[in-house]
């Protein structure tokens, strides 16, 4: 505040996108890229950049944390993907020190050189046999699953349909495959089936992949993926589901949307992550057969030539698994359930809007980017810990605060989270109230 208002903070800090600087002009590809840094750091030295936070403690319901300009702040964490809170796991963690005298920290080698280890090969039958699949291969992350599933099997003359809000993974794997890449309104059956009807009525020689997930995190909802299964199969197409966020935290003995809609063992091709409910790092890809498996580890260029997941990384997924289809399992599921309904209807009740049906992601609807921005710039400071996702990674004018919930997330650390953010808002549309009268003043005048 300054002299009873509110500082002024430079319109060009509360506009602008980093899609802005995706396609920087000029020879020099050192000096063109310095205008997203000047946008960037603008918006540091006002409080607007709430990424590139760094963690203090492990990542519990309540945290410490530093911003990228070294403040440090406390609160209660919903910024965290550890829906299970397994990678403080008890359990977990003696796994680890476990292996660590076993094996070392390092695999020391890709798949196909000896970087396999015994935990690596259990991991795989065992996610194959949690999904109902023939097999599964891992890959070094999510994110190299999804890029790499593609990638390794989709050719030039191949296509890909994907639903339009796909995470950028999925966009990236295919982009590098092929140029011919259609997508269809979001969960719409309909438009996929248009698009494959206008496809093979001029293609019936090269593949078609159909692209979905089983859980969308930013809207919080999930396609018809029977409907989309049975599509591929009237078109001679393959379906891929990255099954990233539910799977393992929701769904009948966590089986996600897969085991909702009674699709296991019956999609083509599964995507996954142990980043968000398994306690550990890593990705896989499960298949309905050895020569799909086979053809990944020498043809996707994310599995072929990376180092494959150190031991400690496996054998922590392999216990997360156990732990998530025992009877701990189920109740940690049950009370992140509970958590996320209990924090929706606090929401509701406090008059914000939240985006889709229950899931460990609860975005709260803000709108304009430069309000969404002076938002988050209050969380710290009111005790909360959650991050901004802004244009664009959503639509212009639907900036939203992304809400990441944990079994083990208490009552109070529900309550601490809705008081924290309505505090934060409603500061944040006074002074977004205040700085819209100054800036129209100063166009008044010239």
């Amino acid at each position: 505040m300054l002299n009873g208002t509110f500082n002024y903070t430079p319109p060009s800090a509360l506009t602008g996108s980093a899609r802005d600087y995706r396609y920087p002009r000029g020879a020099d590809l050192q000096a063109r890229i310095e205008g997203f840094y000047k946008w960037q750091n603008l918006r540091r030295q006002h409080g607007l950049w709430p990424f590139s936070r760094s963690a203090e403690e492990s990542p519990s319901p309540v945290t410490a944390a530093r911003d990228d300009a070294g403040g440090h702040f406390r609160g209660v964490n919903f910024a965290s993907e550890d829906y299970l809170n397994l990678a403080s796991h008890p359990a977990i963690k003696q796994v680890a020190h476990e292996v660590i005298d076993q094996f070392g920290m390092h695999s020391a080698g890709t798949a196909a050189m000896l970087g396999a280890t015994a935990h690596s090969v259990r991991l795989e039958r065992r996610i194959a046999d949690f999904l109902g699949a023939a097999e599964a291969i891992l890959f070094p992350t999510g994110w190299a699953a999804a890029y790499g599933a593609i990638k390794g099997l989709v050719r030039p003359t191949d296509h890909v349909l994907m639903d339009a809000l796909a995470h950028p993974s999925l966009k990236e794997g295919a982009a590098s495959a092929t140029k011919n890449i259609y997508l269809f309104r979001h969960n719409s059956v309909e438009e996929c089936r248009r698009w494959l009807q206008k496809i093979r009525a001029k293609d019936v020689q090269n593949g078609v992949m159909v692209v979905t997930e089983s859980l969308f995190a930013l809207e919080s909802d999930t396609p018809d993926l029977r409907a989309l299964q049975a599509l591929c199969h009237e078109f001679n197409a393959t379906l891929l589901v990255d099954a990233a966020h539910d799977l393992g935290a929701l769904g009948p003995a966590g089986k996600g949307a897969l085991g909702d809609q009674d699709l296991l063992g019956k999609v083509d091709l599964v995507v996954g992550t142990f980043s968000k409910s398994f306690g550990s790092n890593g990705g896989f890809v499960a298949c309905r057969s050895r020569e799909a498996k086979e053809y990944l580890r020498f043809f996707s260029p994310s599995c072929a030539y990376s180092t494959t997941l150190s031991p400690i990384q496996a054998a922590t997924a392999m216990k997360a698994f156990e732990i998530i289809e025992s009877a701990e399992g189920q109740t940690l599921r049950d009370r992140l359930l509970g958590n996320i309904q209990g924090l929706r209807r606090s929401l509701i009740d406090a008059g914000f809007e939240v985006h889709g049906a229950p899931s460990g992601v609860v975005c709260v609807k803000i709108g304009a980017e430069g309000l969404a921005r002076l938002v988050a710039r209050r969380l710290p400071d009111a005790g909360l810990i959650a991050n901004l996702v802004e244009f664009p990674d959503v639509p212009k004018g639907h900036a939203r605060i992304r809400l990441q919930v944990m079994a083990n997330h208490t009552d109070d650390n529900l309550g601490d989270a809705v008081t924290a953010l309505a505090t934060a808002h409603a500061a944040a549309c006074e002074e977004f109230e205040w700085l819209t009268r100054e800036r129209d003043k100063l166009r008044a005048h010239g």
